[in-house]
């Protein structure tokens, strides 16, 4: 396995498989990484012939009060994972590489409509700094296929759409959540949860789960399925929710009367750390 730290020598190599005849995974992560990054990892491997796990812990996406400077590092153990999981190459550049003109950034990329609500209501600047990373890294990468985990539904939606509208040659696949054998979905802030913190959070989940088999038992009001998942996540004293939302799952739109492909979606703290989520409902046409 390699590790490199520029853009440029990632490039050579990516242009060099190419030139092979080679096929290009990329697996873009914040590191400190987790089941699910290697889930990620095992699909890029299966499907392609050199997989390459990007970990950079962006500044952009983080606001002003977020948790960037204590955001949880471990590159080593990383890249101990990464080689054990049968990656190729490890791009993991510095700041100053990434944003050699400094920041704040002149140029960045919104993706307008699609990052409004939700995460982008709560964290007004995450998904413009998102988009840019990722605008870059596909721009670096070239040519490839690129996996992203479905429990930042939203974010998947933001970057499918960027890469539609800006024309990258990638091609984006979303992978299913992995949890904890409780239904927690892992998540690198997980590691803030205290122990009793921990022991609640899966509620979390199992309100949305609950608010899909509303759907499936035939409910088609949001309003509805909206209080019951906040009622169910507010009933434990140790969650704080931030929203609750159920939403066509490509668009985002909201949908009333609930029909076709709908995602609920929520965010709830337990002390430091902000864990989010969603579930998917399929509602048959009428015949």
């Amino acid at each position: 396995m390699r590790v490199l730290e520029t853009i440029a020598e990632t490039r050579a190599a990516l242009d060099a498989a190419r030139r092979d005849g080679k096929s290009i995974g990329l697996v873009p992560t914040m590191g400190y990484l987790h089941a699910g990054h290697l889930s990620l990892m095992h699909r890029s491997a299966a499907e392609r012939d050199v997989t390459v796990v990007t970990v950079f812990v962006n500044p952009l996406q983080f606001g002003a009060n977020e948790d960037l400077a204590s955001y949880p590092r471990d590159f080593e153990r990383d890249a101990a994972m990464c080689d054990n999981a049968g990656v190729d190459i490890v791009v993991h550049p510095s700041v100053d590489e990434m944003y050699p003109a400094g920041l704040p950034l002149l140029t960045t990329i919104t993706v307008d409509e699609i990052s409004a609500a939700m995460e982008g209501a709560s964290r007004p600047t995450h998904f413009a700094g998102v988009a840019t990373v990722v605008a870059k890294l596909f721009n670096i990468a070239g040519m490839c296929r690129a996996y992203f985990g479905e429990k930042d539904w939203q974010q998947l939606a933001v970057i499918r759409r960027m890469a539609a509208d800006l024309s990258f040659p990638v091609e984006v696949v979303g992978c299913p959540t992995v949890r904890e054998v409780d239904g927690l979905a892992m998540s690198s802030r997980n590691a803030y949860l205290a122990p009793d913190e921990r022991a609640a959070a899966p509620v979390l989940h199992w309100a949305l789960v609950a608010g899909a088999a509303a759907i499936a038992a035939g409910e088609r009001d949001p309003t509805r399925v909206r209080a019951l998942v906040t009622e169910l996540i507010e009933a434990e004293p140790l969650a704080e929710l931030d929203y609750a939302e159920v939403v066509d799952a490509r668009t985002l739109r909201g949908v009333d009367p609930l029909a076709g492909e709908v995602r609920l979606l929520a965010a709830t703290r337990f002390g430091r750390a902000r864990l989010i989520d969603n579930e998917g409902a399929t509602i048959p046409a009428p015949t």
